[in-house]
């Protein structure tokens, strides 16, 4: 069931997917997607392995407040604009933190893939906090800017992407979902119909869409981040990248493994940007490993409560 915070006036969709008493784990997923991209799958491995796992719409998609319409070019251009088309990045990161606060959760493992794994690492900067630990999934450094994300990002991908047209039907709905996530996997898997269908399903009921607001995306990934650097994080972190990513190159994680105090590395073999349901068990279990090594006082905590 949906639930909505308020950030400023900016209503953002949450919901509660299970696991009620376990470890409290937010999920953050990519540009132009809902939070129905989050596998069922993989969040029952979650739960069972002891998590408390809530996910959410970021503002200009899904049910959260969509920004109002005009025009602000196609997402490259916005990435590259020297200023924000509509908000900055830590109006993102504070969205996220508003859900925390609707949950009553003074504190969460931070769970974010693609630009949701960016958004992570900029409310483990700005909401130290917050943070139990930070798991990042397939995601560029939060330190890169304009141009220099480019060096991290596929051209023929993005090429793929802008190339895609499909009817605003349902059936182009379901043949859009399957376009992404071929081309998002990795090279050799089979995707098919059975492995978008819970997502594209979940959005028609709920009557949204992933991938169909150019300009929501440019609003999304123009916004700006005027924060600090990698290397204010202090939350334990995971950084997780497929070695068959076909979006974004594996130097994206070991650039931000790098640059994170203590972080962790760890590229999955046979792992694209979209996690097919072999690589749920994987994610999980590494997911709740980095948890129980972070325990329940991560630095930040140690440091404050002194």
């Amino acid at each position: 069931m949906v639930r909505y915070a308020d950030n400023g006036g900016i209503q953002i969709a949450f919901e509660d997917l299970g696991g009620a008493g376990g470890d409290p784990l937010l999920l953050g997923m990519g540009l132009g997607t809902t939070r129905f991209w989050w596998p069922d799958g993989l969040v029952d491995e979650l739960v069972r392995r002891g998590f408390h796992v809530v996910t959410y719409d970021q503002r200009d998609a899904g049910q959260s407040t969509h920004l109002p319409a005009r025009r602000v070019g196609p997402p490259v251009k916005a990435l590259l604009r020297r200023t924000a088309p509509a908000y900055n990045a830590e109006d993102l990161a504070d969205d996220a933190v508003a859900v925390l606060d609707a949950l009553g959760w003074q504190r969460a493992h931070l769970f974010g893939h693609s630009m949701g794994g960016l958004l992570a690492q900029r409310i483990a900067i700005r909401h130290p906090e917050r943070v139990l630990s930070l798991i990042t999934s397939s995601a560029v450094p939060s330190d890169a800017k304009g141009l220099g994300l480019l060096r991290y990002v596929r051209p023929a991908a993005v090429i793929r992407f802008a190339r895609l047209h499909h009817p605003d039907t349902p059936e182009g709905d379901l043949a859009l979902a399957v376009a992404v996530a071929r081309m998002l996997a990795a090279p050799g898997k089979s995707i098919g119909e059975r492995d978008v269908r819970e997502f594209v399903d979940k959005e028609a009921a709920h009557q949204v869409t992933s991938f169909r607001d150019a300009q929501a995306q440019s609003r999304q990934i123009g916004a700006k981040w005027h924060g600090a650097g990698l290397a204010r994080i202090t939350a334990p972190t995971l950084v997780l990248h497929g070695e068959q990513d076909p979006l974004l190159r594996v130097t994206a994680a070991r650039d931000l493994a790098a640059a994170i105090p203590d972080a962790h590395l760890r590229t999955m073999p046979d792992v694209g940007h979209f996690l097919t349901r072999d690589d749920w068990p994987a994610y999980a279990a590494a997911i709740r490993a980095h948890a129980d090594h972070a325990g329940p006082n991560p630095p930040h905590a140690r440091t404050a409560a002194a």
